[in-house]
């Protein structure tokens, strides 16, 4: 049964399928061109072959309905480089090279499925997109230039006003101008069928000016104007299992940082290629799968005898844009490939090179119009200058000196923005944040008059040696300060690691803060920057250490350490206890009219009230005690906390908490800080009061809401 989507998959996929034949046939041409010229034929299988095995499996396996795949331009280079530059000659320089190609297919499938298997593309999604962009321009730039090396054309400094004479003029201008021509119009109307029917005007019109020049077939090839069939049967397979004798493995290990680079190329093909489809087709694609796919077809491609290959993005869109997101699509494409594979080489007889350098001006023309063109109103200049200096690079030096200045930019690259990365979320002083501890008026009075000595610093984020240096001389400000606080707190909560140069520097600074007399609390300390500290610091200096574990420990801490301070310089001088108590005297007078009225109301309730004590550490409120009552805190402190662990508030005498449906719904339980009396009232008793004692009642709700009902305030303390 044919579904609706059978007819737009067998459009799409038979188009797709000649414009990937056409663009492989011009990759394989090329890569196998020069000193492995004589082997054009079995290399253009070779790629073929690699093409219709990823077309085939990725469209089976992969995630994307409709998925196109084939050789990416971007890996065209490298294999050629690796060609080229082989030491080697006649049959061991193809078997090798051939060779080279299929190990590198099969290491980089393997790559793709471990990353699958494991679930680690979110591990390598993440480049930089100034130096991925850079890249694509760089190996657009080269793959214009090898076009018209292939054309007859060298492209150097001084050569460049040669190009302009008539006899090399006509071998290079008609594929140029077919090249960028075809590129504007596949950008403008975005239609398939304007490859596969340029290719037939292009050829037809080739063939006319041959005929009209007067110019055989055998004179156009041994002019170099058409491709020549060196095959002597099929095109694949490109190599038998006897050729391998003819491998020379020495030439194969000069060869490793190419073959290598070719992994690495092929890897960074699959992530960009996944993205830009992601991005474009505006799809959520499993990334994983998509390796997964793109692994085993890589494999079978090189255990076949095939090359490397991937998704393209402009073939796969083109199936959902056609209605033809089905793995037919796909297939069909595949059989297309397949068909010229296995049906011979005769055809490449027929191919004009000029074509051939065409298709390549056209894939270089849109890695250059992605890389450099779109890219120059999108980004600032310092990233748009990473771009430039990867694609000169690789067009003055060469593709392995590129892809060295891309690793050094992709360092450099992460380096600087992450040093930009402000490490420090927040600051705040004490007197802008006190701890939940609920103090004495006095003490109050004394952490608002110099709350401002405490600093804190909420950090965030990875602290590295980019950003360490920055954050250490901004702390260290505060140490050479008129007025130095009396403590520094460092919240490490939200970092989410260090590597050692941090650790260290912190460590330095830890030393230098206490021989300035300065503080430092460590709040939440992670596990590995504190084995860090351990190693660094002399067993002293790591004991003395003070850590707590959230910012509200850390928070009392520094309020203690103020207090004391105050006292210490307090005895040495009397006028300054009489000014604090000149301060806070409206304040202990309101203070002192509440304790009678609540000390009044205690003896009111005295008849209905149940009085409770409870040691340090016991639970007074919490899932583990369940009470419905109401309690007033007589003598002894508790603390509220929350379901982390987190103070959340702290109870005194006068205060008044509910036992069960507490007004602040972050406290899970409240557990005494010391010996601790309260006096409860039943919630039997308290409706008993609202029928029989109105007056009184009314007294105590009136007592309860003009703030002594604790719980309510907790979020402004």
């Amino acid at each position: 049964m044919f579904s609706g989507k059978t007819v737009p998959a067998l459009a799409a996929g038979f188009t797709s399928g000649l414009g990937l034949l056409v663009a492989q046939i011009s990759f394989g041409s090329f890569i196998f061109s020069g000193p492995l010229a004589a082997y054009s034929s079995q290399g253009v299988g070779l790629i073929l072959f690699g093409n219709f095995a990823a077309c085939l499996i990725i469209a089976l396996l992969g995630g994307f309905r409709g998925a196109i795949s084939g050789l990416s331009p971007a890996l065209v280079i490298v294999m050629a480089t690796i060609g080229f530059t082989m030491d080697a000659l006649g049959d061991v320089l193809f078997v090798t090279t051939v060779v080279a190609l299929i190990i590198s297919a099969v290491i980089a499938g393997v790559f793709c499925l471990a990353i699958g298997h494991f679930q680690l593309s979110n591990l390598v999604r993440f480049i930089p997109y100034p130096v991925s962009s850079g890249f694509v321009a760089g190996i657009g730039g080269a793959v214009c230039l090898a076009a018209m090396t292939l054309m007859g054309a060298e492209v150097q400094l001084h050569t460049i006003p040669a190009l302009l004479d008539p006899m090399v003029f006509w071998k290079w201008s008609p594929g140029a101008v077919y090249g960028v021509a075809l590129y504007q119009a596949m950008k403008r109307w975005r239609n398939p069928l304007i490859l596969p029917l340029s290719v037939v005007l292009a050829v037809s019109a080739y063939y006319v000016a041959l005929a009209v020049l007067g110019i055989s077939g055998d004179e156009a090839r041994a002019a170099g104007l058409l491709l020549t069939s060196t095959a002597d049967a099929g095109l694949w397979p490109s190599i038998m299992p006897a050729d391998l004798a003819h491998v020379d493995w020495a030439a194969m290990g000069a060869q490793i940082p190419g073959i290598l680079t070719l992994i690495l190329f092929a890897l960074i093909t699959v992530i960009l290629n996944i993205a830009g489809l992601e991005i474009a087709a505006n799809q959520e694609l499993d990334w994983n799968r998509a390796f997964t796919a793109t692994g085993v077809a890589n494999v079978v491609a090189g255990l076949g005898g095939g090359t490397a290959a991937s998704m393209i993005v402009p073939a796969s869109l083109r199936s959902k844009q056609f209605g033809a997101t089905t793995r037919l699509t796909g297939v069909i494409a595949a059989l297309v490939i397949g068909g010229a594979l296995f049906l011979g080489d005769e055809f490449l007889n027929l191919v004009p090179v000029p074509l051939v350098g065409g298709i390549l001006f056209f894939a270089g023309a849109g890695m250059l119009d992605e890389g450099l063109l779109k890219t120059l109103k999108r980004l600032p200049w310092t990233d748009y200058a990473t771009i430039l200096l990867i694609f000169l690079v690789i067009i003055i030096f060469g593709l392995f000196e590129g892809v060295g200045t891309g690793i050094a930019a992709t360092l450099v690259f992460f380096t600087f923005r992450l040093s930009r990365t402000e490490v420090v979320d927040s600051t705040y002083t004490l007197r802008e944040r006190p701890s939940r501890r609920a103090h004495p008026i006095p003490h109050r009075a004394i952490l608002m008059e110099r709350g401002d000595r405490v600093n804190v610093y909420q950090l965030n984020g990875y602290i590295f040696f980019g950003s360490v240096y920055p954050l250490v001389d901004r702390l260290k400000q505060h140490l050479g300060a008129s007025s130095r606080p009396g403590c520094l707190i460092l919240d490490f909560s939200a970092v989410s690691g260090f590597d050692f140069s941090a650790v260290y520097v912190l460590g330095r600074f830890l030393q230098t803060a206490k021989m300035s007399g300065t503080h430092v609390v460590l709040s939440d300390l992670k596990a590995p920057l504190q084995n860090g500290l351990e190693r660094i610091l002399s067993p002293e200096e790591f004991v003395s250490l003070q850590t707590e574990p959230d910012m509200d420990r850390a928070l009392e801490h520094c309020e203690r350490v103020i207090i004391a301070g105050w006292r210490n310089e307090a005895s040495a001088a009397d006028e300054q206890r009489a000014s604090l108590l000149v301060r806070v005297s409206d304040d202990l007078e309101r203070h002192l009219e509440q304790q009678i009225e609540f000390e009044e109301l205690i003896d009111e309730l005295k008849d209905y009230l149940k009085p409770h004590n409870y040691a340090a550490g016991e639970m007074v409120s919490g899932p583990e005690s369940p009470k419905d009552c109401l309690q007033l805190f007589i003598s002894g402190h508790a603390s509220a906390y929350d379901s982390d662990g987190l103070r959340v508030d702290q109870f005194g005498p006068g205060d008044a908490m509910w036992t069960s449906g507490h007004v602040d719904k972050r406290i899970t339980n409240v557990i005494a800080d010391d010996s601790l009396q309260t006096m409860d009232l039943t919630s039997d008793a308290r409706g008993w009061l609202e029928q029989h004692e109105v007056r009184l009642a009314l007294k105590l709700y009136r007592y309860l809401f003009a703030g002594r009902f604790r719980g309510d305030q907790a979020d402004d303390r």
